[in-house]
């Protein structure tokens, strides 16, 4: 902190470089900290920004509230003002008064590796212990418990590993100098980013030291959030809010524009957006389709695309590569968001809108913090919404699946059960098994001990008030993007005022105060581009991956699937709703095949070959969702151009299709009887190859009964080869 009167001095913001900012109060009457506390303080601003640096008042505020004993700030402020400087400098304070280190709960491993890269400038010694460093974890803990190490970064889901709170918390257990909840939202149900684990934080700090002060930070809650973030925290709560507006940001809403042609869009505009950026899709399969549609169509324009699917050394390396400038653009879903910095990224497009305008301004909040100026559109579609109500509900509890996991884990007892064995005995897909333990163990009816879950003696019951509020508050969010995407305000007030914002007011700059479009940005791609992407995409295919678990009751079967009952990795032809199928789709819902889907299979099946163990001798049709003869045709082109012999599935009428999220077990009992292999269809079978034709599912039981009925007939193997994927 600088000495210096001169008003234009610099402050520091979240990206550790200097911002110019007014003349300050005199320190002793705005912050409270004491002639040595500021010098320990300067030294920390100045080593991370330079001798001109120095904190802002409210930052200063803050710092010193974080000195006393048991103190609770809550931060929140736009992106770019600087919030990590504050528990960096409060973190030095803490250990030059003798406290413990500062423990950082941090949302994702970039951010992770940002921040300790930024405490180190700061002149603090800084580690993480997460999955990408695993054979460093003896090293790191040793030095934690020497007393060696002034921060701590992990995430969330960290802190509720067993194993790590025997080795590490529990040696920190009165000692902890300062708690960072970082990306503080993710605590509340109302945020936009709910994670159970970030749940847990607040009895990780009650449980090791409740005297330590508590630091939460967040540039994207509104006045709800915020207020459920300080009671969590406590009746004596600092709430340090500040004005939200992004003057770097010109704000700009296209047009609808149907799927396929915002592809082209993007295609079109890609070279001419400014510097490096970020192009969101709403879906993991979206994110990979405008990828490969970019890279087929501007083999020389770099990009790639970031998904959940990838690994972390994944993600850190295209987060690098985005940082370089090695690659013009990252085509990513939610997963690159929080934590990601990157000071001169030049625009931010939305393929889609998000759900919320809070989750909205956080992403579009990776653009623009360190230059005068950054492009952030966004192409609007009607599909949105369906993507939006899931959206609303997707993290949300499913009563009767709760049940099965808390009646197999009391059934269970005292064994503990992990999240694979809960799937197979229950029937409940993975990922939501995840997630429901998750909220379990916030409620404290499960525990997560060394091999799984266990259930607690607390009872649980369906908060339905509770849980229809959160629904209705993310409908309501629905309602302001559809304000956003009309245009019927100034873009950027709208969204500080949908963060409670009272600044909010018309930003002057962007597509609703222009009345138009920026130069340079036209509402409409050529129409021979996007024909030409439909066709390119056209060309694609998703393996299949074959499921590896019987789903147990009421199936009956529980465990792995034995090697000689499996099926083959297979093959799709039409994943979810991919835009360059749309008019093919409408289709084959009314049971009519085309020649291109005839083609495409195909294609498929000669590209798939590559990978076939033994080719295949006989094609098996079977028609599980009612489009007979689109499934009949195709297995009947594929058998004339492979020259392969037919064989036959009886399926039993007048019993629904119908899924439940909460019984594959029900599912796959569903089709175990309905499905027959015929003695006469059996001897052609025998030894042999067979190509799987199956119309249409979503969750792959009855390519997996299908397949373990033909092998359990003598077949040698089942290829799968599915038309359509549901989403």
């Amino acid at each position: 902190m600088s000495s210096s009167s001169d008003t234009s001095s610099p402050v520091l913001d979240d990206s550790g470089t200097a911002a110019r900012a007014g003349s300050p109060e005199p320190s002793e009457a705005r912050s409270g900290l004491t002639q040595e506390q500021e010098r320990i303080a300067a030294g920390v601003i100045t080593r991370l920004a330079g001798p001109q640096a120095r904190l802002r008042p409210d930052q200063e505020t803050a710092v010193a509230a974080l000195t006393r004993p048991g103190a609770r700030a809550l931060v929140v402020q736009a992106t770019g003002w600087g919030k990590s400087a504050v528990y960096w400098a409060a973190t030095a304070l803490r250990r030059a008064a003798g406290a413990g280190p500062t423990l950082v709960v941090s949302p994702l491993l970039s951010l992770m590796a940002d921040q300790v890269a930024a405490a180190e400038r700061a002149g603090l010694v800084a580690v993480t212990v997460n999955s990408g460093n695993l054979d460093a974890w003896g090293e790191i803990e040793a030095s934690i418990r020497a007393d060696e190490v002034d921060v701590l970064l992990v995430s969330p889901e960290r802190l509720a590993n067993p194993g790590f709170g025997r080795r590490v918390l529990e040696g920190l257990r009165g000692r902890l100098g300062l708690l960072v909840v970082d990306e503080a939202h993710s605590v509340s149900d109302w945020g936009h980013d709910f994670r159970p684990d970030y749940r847990r934080v607040a009895d990780t700090w009650r449980d090791l030291d409740p005297d330590c002060p508590v630091l939460a930070t967040t540039a994207t809650a509104n006045a709800r959030v915020t207020e459920d973030i300080a009671r969590q925290l406590g009746p004596a709560t600092l709430v340090l809010r500040g004005p939200l507006a992004r003057s770097s940001l010109q704000l700009v809403v296209l047009p609808e524009l149907d799927p396929l042609a915002r592809y082209a869009w993007v295609i079109e505009h890609l070279r001419t957006l400014p510097g490096s950026g970020i192009v969101y899709a709403l879906t993991v399969a979206d994110a990979e389709r405008l990828a490969e549609a970019v890279r087929r169509e501007l083999p020389d324009v770099p990009v790639a695309a970031y998904t959940g699917r990838l690994t972390p050394q994944e993600r850190a390396r295209l987060e690098q590569d985005l940082r370089g400038n090695r690659v013009k653009a990252l085509v990513a879903t939610s997963a690159l968001g929080m934590g990601f910095d990157k000071p001169d990224l030049g625009f931010v497009v939305h393929v889609g809108s998000p759900p919320s305008p809070v989750s909205y301004y956080q992403q579009v909040g990776r653009a623009g913090r360190g230059i005068d100026h950054a492009l952030v559109a966004l192409l609007p579609s009607r599909g949105d919404e369906g993507i939006w109500e899931h959206f609303a509900t997707a993290t949300l509890p499913d009563p009767e699946q709760v049940r099965a996991i808390l009646s197999t884990l009391e059934a269970a007892a005292p064994e503990a059960l992990s999240v694979v064995a809960l799937e197979a005995q229950t029937g409940v897909r993975r990922g939501r098994v995840e997630l429901l333990t998750k909220q379990l163990a916030v409620d404290g009816c499960v525990e997560r001990v060394e091999g799984g879950w266990v259930r607690t003696d607390r009872p649980w019951e369906y908060d339905a008030a509770h849980y229809d509020g959160i629904v209705a508050v993310r409908r309501r969010e629905a309602d302001i993007m559809r304000d956003y995407i009309a245009g019927r305000d100034c873009l950027m007030a709208l969204l500080q005022r949908s963060l409670d914002d009272p600044a909010a007011q018309p930003c002057g700059r962007c597509s609703v105060c222009l009345g138009r479009l920026p130069d340079g940005l036209s509402e409409q791609p050529a129409p021979d581009l996007v024909m030409r992407v439909g066709a390119q995409l056209r060309t694609r295919f998703h393996e299949l991956e074959p499921r590896k678990m019987w789903p147990g009751a009421p199936f009956g079967r529980r465990g792995r699937i034995p090697a000689g009952e499996a099926a083959a990795p297979g093959r799709v032809l039409i994943h979810a709703d991919a835009p360059e199928w749309r008019g093919y789709l409408q289709e084959f819902a009314r049971d009519e095949t085309s020649q291109v889907l005839l083609d495409h299979a195909v294609s498929v099946l000669a590209d798939w070959k590559g990978s076939w163990e033994t080719r295949p001798e006989v094609v098996v049709a079977l028609d599980a969702e009612g489009h007979p003869r689109v499934t009949e045709s195709l297995a009947e082109h594929l058998a004339a151009v492979g020259r392969l012999d037919r064989a036959g599935l009886t399926l039993a009428p007048n019993e629904a299709t119908g899924e439940s999220e909460a019984g594959g077990g029900a599912e796959a009992a569903m089709w175990a009887r309905r499905l027959d292999v015929p003695e006469a269809e059996a001897q052609r079978l025998a030894g042999r190859q067979v190509l799987l034709v199956v119309d249409s599912t979503s969750t792959g039981w009855v390519v997996t009964v299908a397949a373990s009925l033909l092998r359990s007939h003598g077949a040698r193997g089942v290829l799968p080869l599915l038309i359509y994927r549901r989403p």
